[in-house]
């Protein structure tokens, strides 16, 4: 009885002894959460910005006191549509675990899975201890990261309200703003910096394909 009990109280601890890492799985820092977060919102500013509607404002009860009218580009409007549902857009991404940085959180499918998608289609029967069809699903790491996501926004949903309504046209980047001066202040902040090997682009990642960040 003892002697059970005491491989019991062993395997507990090993157990706890068992890092993420020992399993393959890292999840993301703070650094790459927010990084994808900017670059998916300005993604999608981008994607509206270009437009000359403008809404109406307020409420009138005759035709006497015109309603107030504004720029959707430069409205609240635009701000609530932008962040609604926007973490979601993480589950768009794949693991890269070739990659060592945050390029590793990526879209499009990753040089290891086209791989094995690659000898699946020649024949070759390929063992990862997962269904076949659960291979293109979001990885654990994605999902958690998507959780982060969501925290993370609701934690800064001011921050984020100020810089839209006061530095974007300013030029300031929402990465800079949000991430370096708010998010990881006093952090180790290399991450935001990082590309693709043989990319070159802005602060904002620009002339990066959208697919890989």
């Amino acid at each position: 009885m003892l002697f059970k009990y005491f491989l019991l109280l062993l395997s507990a601890n090993l157990s706890k002894c068992i890092t993420e890492e020992d399993q393959g799985v890292i999840y993301a820092n703070r650094c790459e959460v927010c990084k994808i977060l900017t670059v998916e919102l300005q993604n999608r500013l981008e994607e509206t910005g270009k437009s000359h509607d403008v809404i109406e404002t307020g409420y009138s009860v005759d035709d006497i006191k015109p309603k107030k009218k504004k720029q959707y580009k430069k409205s609240e409007l635009r701000l609530i549509e932008t962040l609604d549902g926007l973490c979601n857009k993480i589950l768009e991404y794949n693991i890269h675990k070739e990659r060592t940085d945050s390029t590793r959180f990526a879209k499009g499918m990753s040089q290891t899975f086209q791989t094995l998608h690659g000898l699946v289609d020649k024949g070759v029967k390929v063992e990862l201890g997962i269904p076949y069809e659960l291979w293109d699903k979001p990885s654990v790491e994605v999902t958690n990261m998507k959780t982060q996501c969501e925290t993370l926004l609701e934690e800064n949903e001011a921050t984020i309200e100020e810089w839209y309504f006061q530095h974007e046209e300013g030029g300031e980047s929402l990465k800079t703003f949000l991430c370096e001066k708010k998010v990881l202040k006093g952090k180790d902040t290399s991450c935001l910096n990082e590309q693709l090997k043989g990319e070159t682009g802005g602060d904002d990642l620009k002339n990066q394909p959208k697919e890989e960040l």
